[in-house]
């Protein structure tokens, strides 16, 4: 084998030093740079925002929604897009997530405290294993209903039931529910796409 050649032998990717809670607080919790951070396990890992600028109406089509429900008292709580949590052991940051307001009152207290509703966007960027992980962190958890929306195909994808192991797809005007983790959040899946001509509930 030539010189080159050994020059052209792929190297193993290098694996990221473990760093402590306290110094991801410092150095990654508040950094705004266009990327995501969580913490696993004590591993730094960093992905592209889901939300960007271009899919920012499904956010606002989400949280219209569930402002016109909680108006009509079928919900209560908040949808809180990009909460800094804990699944167990592993910090994430679901793109939205549902939490009562007894769960927002404990937080302010620095308790630990797991939604039982997540929202996660789909987008071109996110790499299947990942989605993968957080599914099981979310699984382990004890998360009871996530909702992955594919702005692509237009389609909403709900997982529910024990350990998430059920899922339906929804499209066009087929309703996605919330149940049993927020019965009264019942969404048809096409207002989770609007654009153009969206007018508040």
């Amino acid at each position: 084998m030539s010189g080159s050649a050994a020059k052209r032998t792929p190297q193993p990717a290098k694996k990221s030093k473990p760093v402590s809670w306290e110094t991801f607080q410092k150095k990654y919790l508040a950094r705004e740079d266009g990327y995501k951070y969580e913490w696993l396990n004590g591993i730094v890992e960093k992905t592209p925002y889901t939300i960007d600028k271009s899919q920012l109406f499904i956010l606002r089509n989400l949280l219209a929604w569930f402002r016109k429900l909680l108006n009509e008292g079928k919900v209560n709580g908040e949808l809180i897009p990009e909460a800094d949590l804990f699944f167990l052991e592993n910090h994430r940051r679901p793109d939205v997530c549902w939490l009562a307001d007894e769960q927002i009152d404990r937080l302010a207290e620095n308790e630990h405290e797991v939604p039982a509703f997540v929202i996660e966007v789909i987008s071109n960027n996110d790499i299947m294993n990942k989605v993968a992980r957080k599914m099981q962190d979310y699984r382990a958890a004890g998360v009871r209903v996530v909702w992955h929306i594919l702005p692509a195909l237009e389609e909403i994808h709900v997982y529910s039931g024990e350990k998430l192991e059920n899922m339906i797809v929804c499209t066009g005007k087929k309703e996605c529910s919330a149940a049993p983790a927020l019965p009264g959040f019942v969404l048809p899946a096409e207002e989770a796409f609007l654009k153009g001509n969206f007018e508040k509930k």
